[in-house]
């Protein structure tokens, strides 16, 4: 195994494809003639990567609507995220590039590291699979999906809603747990948030952090404090 294929875990059946998402367009220039690079991997690449991480929080995040959706996913594909991945591969000292290229900092380019980890991700489907391609990509990006398990939205619906309260009353509202249930890897809790004695909405997630925002999105939906105004 090369030393990159020792750092991803996965041997190529096919090597040239690991050759071609690592080599770099301007190898081409540079020598005046044809030679393979990495931008048509690239872009199949991005809609795999595109593709796993829109099931995974299709799946784990079952409250979040379209828009806060498309929030994370836009977090979690950004060319700085997938440029941290790949210096944590240490991709750039594997890239091969032009002189020119590389005499101007092109191992350490935001692009060049996104673009070559998009066609890594590329490379692995062709030779492994969509399944190989999969567990590359969440065993890359693991550390921020268990961040946005603790910050899921951009936006604060709890802080929200607490300020939009309490400008009618000095009464904060509070979150209580209803129920809990699933296995211990895979618990669903119920929460439901109340104020003045009245119910404003209720909310589901894989924890109570999620179903309480879930809870807090729901009450600035259904907005019943205005019953009481």
């Amino acid at each position: 195994m090369t030393p990159l294929e020792e750092r991803i875990g996965y041997k190529f059946r096919n090597s040239l494809f690991l050759a071609e998402a690592l080599t770099h367009p301007s190898l081409a220039h540079e020598a005046q003639r044809y030679h393979f690079d990495y931008q048509r991997l690239e872009f199949l690449g991005d809609a795999v990567l595109q593709l796993v991480i829109t099931e995974y929080l299709f799946r784990n995040f079952r409250v979040e609507a379209e828009g806060q959706l498309t929030k994370l996913r836009s977090r979690l594909v950004s060319r700085e995220a997938l440029r941290m991945h790949a210096a944590t591969l240490d991709l750039g000292r594997y890239i091969l590039m032009g002189r020119g290229e590389e005499a101007s900092g092109g191992r350490e380019r935001t692009s060049t590291l996104a673009d070559a980890f998009e066609a890594l991700i590329g490379a692995l489907y062709l030779d492994g699979g969509l399944e190989v391609a999969k567990n590359f990509i969440l065993t890359q990006t693991r550390a921020d999906l268990e961040e946005l398990a603790e910050k899921p939205v951009d936006i604060n619906p709890k802080g929200d809603l607490q300020e939009l309260l309490q400008s009618i009353s000095p009464q904060s509202p509070v979150y209580e747990l209803i129920s809990q249930s699933g296995p211990e890897h895979e618990k669903t809790f119920i929460s439901q948030v109340v104020w003045e004695g009245i119910v404003l909405g209720q909310g589901a997630g894989r924890s109570k952090k999620q179903a309480e925002t879930a809870a807090a999105i729901e009450a600035m939906q259904l907005r019943r404090w205005e019953n009481k105004l």
